[in-house]
């Protein structure tokens, strides 16, 4: 599973992450998400996705396109259901 270091990315880059759903854990899915400078600290990016800003942790899988994360949510959970 290839992902992207964190410390490599940049403010417009489009990444694609497998996000679970906080409401119902049981559900994740693929998403793409936009890295933008972080809101409330000006020396951080985070990730913009739902409408709804993340901070971006080390332990964070970011991939470069959807099939690189497709591949990673079939390791995973071994399924084809994204």
């Amino acid at each position: 599973m290839e992902t992207l270091d964190p410390t490599q990315i940049q403010s417009g880059d489009e990444v694609y992450v497998i996000y679970r759903n906080p409401h119902v854990p049981s559900v994740a899915n693929i998403k793409a998400a936009e890295i933008v400078p972080h809101p409330k600290d000006a020396n951080a990016l985070a990730l913009f996705i739902n409408e709804t800003f993340h901070t971006i942790e080390d332990d964070d899988a970011l991939f470069a396109n959807e099939e690189a994360a497709k591949q990673a949510y079939e390791d995973v959970y071994g399924t084809e259901e994204y």
